[in-house]
């Protein structure tokens, strides 16, 4: 299990690396992932149910004891991002498929990267993983529903469908993760040292399958997607830090909302792309889940760095002797 440890850790120190070189090698050669693409739903599952096997009824009851914070870092979510999503199809007129897969990962609940994020940054992770959960509780109503709002004149949305399937993807994977954990505290906590990379080679294939989909005209949409994906992501960062701001938040609440609202689970809004709508509509998921882990390493290193050089300055002594 050690082996399988360090591989994880050395996989996810070189995880946005190996996206990037992952996705290359599967346009050029599309064949590798195609066998993927109808399986993304239980490669999600996998995902999904692999965090949820870290949960605790400690982390349910942190919403009911602190929940301020973790309500207002879950409206911020669900409010600024979709918001923002709809805001960036008009400037760039995006239209079609490409606009509905926009809208869909900003409609997506919060990414399990942001806990990540906010534990290198050194911030608030209790919160993190408090607002994680709950924003993913309320996923199957909330995504339907702000599709139809936000993506309604782009693509026809099954409402009924993408409830029924965020409720088996999402819902049924966090219950039945909390449960076995409850029921095999002892012999999860052994397991959940693999997790991690489990979920990182699941992630690669997701990606594969979305690029292998898509590779004809791939280059034509991310010339589009990418400033898009980048505008969504940064500004959702900054309205997510204004808002905890305005809520006079603590520092370290602060910068976990920020990344809970700009971070999305981008691999939730990869696989229903590819099961409700074209295979385009994966595309802003793909782009996103490559560029968030980049922009919020940059941000938590960024952060961590400050705080551990404020923290040097107020504990070194003042030097230096008052002479008459």
């Amino acid at each position: 299990m050690k082996k399988v440890e360090d591989l994880g850790k050395f996989v996810g120190k070189w995880f946005t690396v190996l996206v990037i070189l992952w996705a290359a090698f599967n346009y050029f050669v599309p064949v590798t992932s195609a066998w993927v693409v109808p399986n993304t739903k239980y490669l999600l599952g996998i995902i999904l149910f692999g965090m949820d096997l870290t949960l605790t009824g400690e982390d349910f009851k942190r919403i009911a004891q602190h929940p301020v914070p973790v309500f207002a870092g879950t409206v911020a979510h669900y409010v600024i991002m979709p918001t923002l999503a709809w805001v960036l199809t008009l400037i760039f007129h995006l239209d079609g498929a490409i606009a509905a897969g926009v809208i869909l990962v900003g409609s997506c609940p919060s990414g399990t990267s942001s806990s990540v994020m906010a534990y290198l940054a050194g911030e608030d992770v209790a919160l993190d993983v408090s607002i994680e959960t709950l924003s993913t509780l309320l996923a199957p109503i909330a995504l339907p529903s702000l599709l139809v709002l936000f993506a309604h004149k782009f693509v026809s949305i099954p409402t009924q469908s993408l409830f029924l399937s965020t409720v088996e993807i999402v819902l049924i994977q966090l219950v039945l993760g909390v449960v076995v954990h409850t029921l095999f505290k002892k012999q999860i906590d052994k397991v959940t040292l693999a997790l991690p990379l489990v979920s990182q080679v699941a992630i690669l294939l997701i990606i594969g399958a979305v690029i292998s989909a898509n590779h004809a005209n791939l280059f034509t949409a991310t010339a589009i997607v990418i400033p898009v994906v980048v505008l969504h992501n940064l500004s959702g960062y900054a309205l997510g830090f204004g808002f905890s701001k305005l809520m006079r938040l603590r520092d370290p609440q602060r910068k976990a909302i920020t990344f809970e609202v700009g971070m999305q689970d981008s691999s939730l809004g990869a696989t229903l792309a590819m099961a409700y709508f074209a295979p385009a509509a994966a595309i802003p998921s793909t782009i996103f889940s490559i560029w968030h882990n980049i922009s919020g390493s940059v941000l938590s290193t960024y952060w961590r760095r400050h705080t551990e050089s404020k923290a040097e300055k107020e504990t070194t002594p003042v030097t230096g002797a008052v002479q008459g």
